[in-house]
């Protein structure tokens, strides 16, 4: 794969990396990443992954831009204000770097068309908004073998765990949540949300979608990072496979 002189340009940082290189860049261009939510952790993700080169985003999101996200969902401005999120998400990627393609889904994702989403794509990043959602795409990943990076925030706390649970050592993401989706839920409107934390791990949701396609630094799969910003606290804990997963445990 070969790069123009603007792309050498653009990505220039990471190529003086020994740990990203030209092959590395060369991974990231040849790469799909699909991203499941374009709101509080997909917007700063997107921006980072079409920032890095990534060559294909595949946008997932059927919500539309409300003023009350503009507080956190940088991607959007006050003038896309009712306009589909999938839409001014691929827009802003075409803005920031045009050597990146970006494909919208303005869809809700859902059991008919989960596998037609994810297929193909070197990693997910699911940052929807609900449980249901997440065990549904945290399955469809591991029946297509397609490395989940999953991340979720709430008021001042977060977490980021990377997911290849066809592995034999390596836990699933019901390892860690169980198989109930009936559980209540409190949206951030109820809540609140602190507009930065959200931007803290979309930020790592990029950077460990980066990390699985280039493979620099230590494999973050089977560790789930706790993140604290009332207390700027951050803390790493071990995440082993549970042997008796009815999804993972018979891998």
């Amino acid at each position: 794969m070969t790069f123009s002189d603007e792309e050498l340009s653009r990505y220039a940082r990471h190529i003086v990396l020994k740990e990203v290189g030209g092959a590395g860049q060369a991974r990231l261009k040849a790469a799909t990443v699909a991203v499941v939510g374009c709101g509080g952790i997909g917007a700063p993700a997107i921006q980072y992954l079409a920032a890095a080169g990534v060559g294909q985003l595949r946008l997932i999101d059927d919500d539309r831009v409300e003023m009350s996200n503009l507080q956190r969902q940088v991607i959007f401005g006050t003038e896309d204000q009712g306009r589909a999120k999938a839409s001014a998400a691929a827009a802003a990627v075409a803005r920031l770097n045009p050597h990146v393609a970006a494909e919208e889904h303005a869809v809700r994702l859902g059991p008919d068309n989960a596998a037609a989403l994810i297929a193909g794509a070197d990693v997910v990043i699911d940052g929807s908004d609900n449980f249901a959602t997440r065990l549904l795409v945290a399955d469809t990943a591991l029946a297509l073998r397609v490395p989940l990076v999953s991340a979720a925030v709430g008021q001042f706390e977060g977490q980021l765990a990377t997911y290849r649970g066809w592995e034999a050592d390596k836990p699933c993401y019901r390892c860690l949540v169980g198989s109930d989706p009936a559980r209540d839920e409190a949206s951030c409107a109820d809540t609140g949300v602190l507009g930065a934390a959200v931007g803290v791990l979309g930020s790592l949701a990029a950077l460990e979608a980066c990390r699985a396609i280039v493979g620099f630094g230590a494999d973050p799969a089977g560790t789930l990072l706790l993140i604290d910003t009332l207390d700027l606290r951050f803390r790493t804990v071990r995440l082993p496979k549970d042997l008796h997963c009815p999804v993972c445990g018979d891998q």
